[in-house]
């Protein structure tokens, strides 16, 4: 089966008011190119999943988010996404605010078919109390313990980028931390993926690469081959993030027609004219690894 596509078709495969998975983490292997495509077009009201980086942020300048769901929204070195603050601070999105593990735990629940998992997370935190749709349950055992019941976070798509895939969906992801992306994978009716390589079955026939498999090829609906597709977030270990071009970015938040102009500068013409305004992919291969 070829599940190799382009991201328009993606994007065609998509409807308004969805409610959108995002792997990776913060600035960290983001499917930015997914992402703007996502921008490019006329998706609305979406509601999205993510430990949240300027993908969301994007999403949000460019109107396109109704409800979100997440745990933090950072570019890292930069604490806190302007775009995402702007839209927070101004009301213009719905919110279910949670801790990592609670959105961990509501990802999980949905890749398990179940409607909730039982956790001590949230109690005597204000988390319930901002989020009244999430309820306690007592234990049928003995111990009798009151738990967080979080619910389970159903996608309708997940957006991921990873090392290496072939055609038939096997995905591969190479780096340290993988974060929570087999999560979003098994709690997706559909989940598209970028990736830097897209290689030949055979690829996986040997050596590590069957290891690194974190989900069935059945879960993955569709492949796009988009080399530099999580820049300017990193995907280790061939490139770190971009921090000048975040920096870029961020600084457009302050400026008058800001986002407009980044848009129509950098996303409005495809992803090969992003490649081509950020120095191309040699430029991306060189990002250096960032240092903690």
């Amino acid at each position: 089966m070829n599940k190799a596509m382009t991201s328009e078709q993606m994007v065609a495969r998509l409807r308004d008011g969805m409610t959108i998975g995002i792997g990776g983490w913060g600035p960290r292997r983001k499917p930015m190119a997914l992402v703007r495509a996502l921008l490019r077009s006329n998706l609305r009201d979406l509601t999205v999943v993510a430990y949240g980086g300027a993908d969301v942020g994007m999403l949000c300048a460019a109107g396109k988010v109704k409800k979100l769901i997440f745990a933090f929204v950072s570019l890292d070195f930069i604490p806190l996404e302007p775009y995402f603050r702007r839209a927070r601070e101004g009301g213009a999105i719905e919110v279910m605010e949670i801790d990592e593990g609670m959105l961990l735990l509501g990802l999980k629940a949905a890749a398990m078919r179940l409607p909730f998992m039982p956790t001590p997370v949230g109690l005597g935190t204000d988390v319930l109390k901002y989020n009244p749709d999430i309820k306690t349950i007592v234990s049928p055992y003995a111990d009798g313990r009151e738990l967080v019941a979080m619910p389970a976070l159903k996608l309708d798509a997940a957006l991921l980028h990873v090392d290496n895939a072939d055609a038939r969906g096997n995905c591969e992801i190479q780096g340290p931390d993988h974060y929570m992306d087999d999560l979003f994978a098994l709690a997706a009716n559909e989940t598209f993926v970028s990736c830097e390589q897209l290689v030949d079955s055979s690829h996986f026939h040997d050596g590590h690469a069957p290891r690194s498999i974190l989900w069935p090829r059945s879960a993955t609906a569709g492949v796009i081959h988009q080399p530099g597709g999580a820049h300017p977030s990193s995907c280790m270990p061939h490139y770190g993030f971009d921090a000048p071009h975040f920096q870029e970015y961020v600084a457009t938040a302050k400026a008058p027609d800001g986002w407009e102009n980044y848009f129509s500068t950098y996303i409005a013409g495809g992803e090969a004219d992003y490649l081509e305004k950020i120095g191309g992919i040699s430029h991306v291969r060189a990002l250096p690894a960032p240092m903690y």
